[in-house]
């Protein structure tokens, strides 16, 4: 490149990035750089805090791990148990009834309602209030 060609390029380049700066109002990007700021403070406060709940989090969970897993635990063999329990009772309802054909007669299902708070319905289908 010749010397002329380049000091053209240059005078080229410097006359569009005057050109660029007077398109752009500074008071403007001052107040965008501001806003930016402002909100990377919110942002790194939020962070904090969030960090913090997490941290939170973590040591309740590791306080209520033992129990939760301890209780699930207990649930568990309280319902093997009642499975156990009723498996017996059918089979003991099932002995009875065989030598005894009549010792649970079918109550008629307008008189069994679920008394529950809850469920108020009768189980044939009708409310009862």
């Amino acid at each position: 490149m010749e010397k002329s060609e380049r000091e053209s390029i240059e005078a080229a380049s410097k006359e569009i990035c005057r050109q660029f700066k007077s398109l752009i109002n500074t008071e403007d990007v001052e107040t965008l750089k501001n806003l930016q700021i402002l909100i990377l403070g919110r942002l790194q406060d939020s962070n904090a805090v969030l960090s913090h709940f997490n941290q939170y989090s973590e040591q309740c969970f590791t306080e209520i791990a033992s129990d939760f897993s301890r209780n699930t635990r207990l649930l568990k063999s309280m319902k093997s148990d009642l499975d156990h329990i009723f498996q017996k009772l059918r089979s003991m309802k099932a002995k009875i009834l065989k030598h005894y054909p009549d010792a649970f007669q079918e109550a008629p299902a307008s008189k069994i309602v679920d008394d529950r708070p809850d469920l108020e319905i009768a189980l044939s289908g009708k409310a009862t209030l």
